[in-house]
């Protein structure tokens, strides 16, 4: 067992995904130093469990080395369709490699080899930085994450309509982020994890008519489904426009399937179902997070 007491940096604690890693990590009696773009965010970290919160950017060198001075491990996720995000994750291996960090856990994708993806072609180089920097490693391959059903689901409810940019018989595995932040944790704390690449996904491979079943049996009625124009869905995305586009595509084709084993034998239980996330979301609750955006969009 890693020393708990050692600090672990988790770049973009604020945000949707790492937001969920800082409580696991929390809860497992890690010292976490959060880091975040902005000084504002300083309290909601802090309510999730950080005890250090170090103010920078990606971007910027300085604020990286100062916010990695004396950690021992390393979370690290990418904003989605980052530019140049593989540059941006070669410098932060630098930088974690400069500092001293002895561990590194990245959440990737599934299938980082995908070099029609973007979104996941630009994961391959950072892995690669990861395995030449000497650092202790684990990669994380998560699939589609349930949580990305959340911006969409209040519309949803009001026109009982699911609707994505691909193909409705397109099949895919999902997983529920927390579950991948809870692997995260004990890659970060433990050693059984170490020098391993993980396919992260729960139990299924859905197509837009099974997941409009499993929505109407959470709410009682009927759920229909149909297909957005996906130049329509990408036209607004700016800059990122044409790697939604690839990705749609793909999706429209192939879907993203993967195997549930593994994540299985990690958390030694069953990972939590697409059923039970639609059941919070119902509850009102809001979107699910430690206890408890564009639909399909992965991180």
């Amino acid at each position: 067992m890693t020393n708990t007491n050692s600090t672990v940096l988790a770049v973009g604690a604020a945000g949707k995904f790492a937001g969920l890693v800082v409580p696991a990590l929390a809860k497992r009696g890690a010292r976490v130093r959060a880091l975040v773009r902005d000084a504002s965010q300083t309290e909601a970290v802090r309510e999730l469990g950080a005890s250090e919160v170090a103010i920078g950017d990606l971007s910027d060198r300085a604020s990286l080395d100062k916010a990695l001075r004396g950690v021992h491990s390393v979370f690290y996720i990418a904003p989605a369709f980052l530019p140049d995000e593989a540059e941006t994750g070669r410098n932060m291996v630098d930088a974690a490699k400069r500092a001293g960090a002895r561990r590194f856990v990245f959440s990737s994708v599934i299938h980082p080899i995908l070099s029609a993806l973007e979104n996941h072609a630009a994961k391959g180089p950072v892995e690669e930085a990861i395995l030449t920097s000497g650092m202790e490693y684990s990669f994380l391959h998560p699939t589609v994450f349930f949580q990305n059903y959340t911006q969409g689901w209040p519309k949803v409810v009001e026109t009982g309509v699911l609707a994505e940019p691909w193909s409705i018989d397109s099949r895919f595995s999902r997983v529920d982020y927390r579950d991948v932040a809870e692997v995260a944790a004990i890659a970060l704390t433990e050693d059984r994890l170490l020098s391993g690449t993980f396919e992260l996904c729960s139990e299924g491979h859905l197509d837009r008519k099974d997941v409009a079943a499993i929505i109407g049996k959470v709410l009682g009625r009927d759920i229909k489904v149909d297909r957005i124009d996906p130049q329509k869905a990408a036209a607004g995305a700016g800059d990122q426009a044409a790697g939604l586009k690839k990705m749609f595509d793909w999706y429209d084709a192939r879907g993203l399937q993967g195997c549930a084993l593994t994540l299985r034998a990690i958390l030694g239980r069953e990972p939590r179902t697409l059923l039970a996330f639609f059941e919070e979301l119902a509850a009102g609750s809001g979107e699910p997070r430690s206890g408890g955006h564009l639909v399909g969009v992965m991180k």
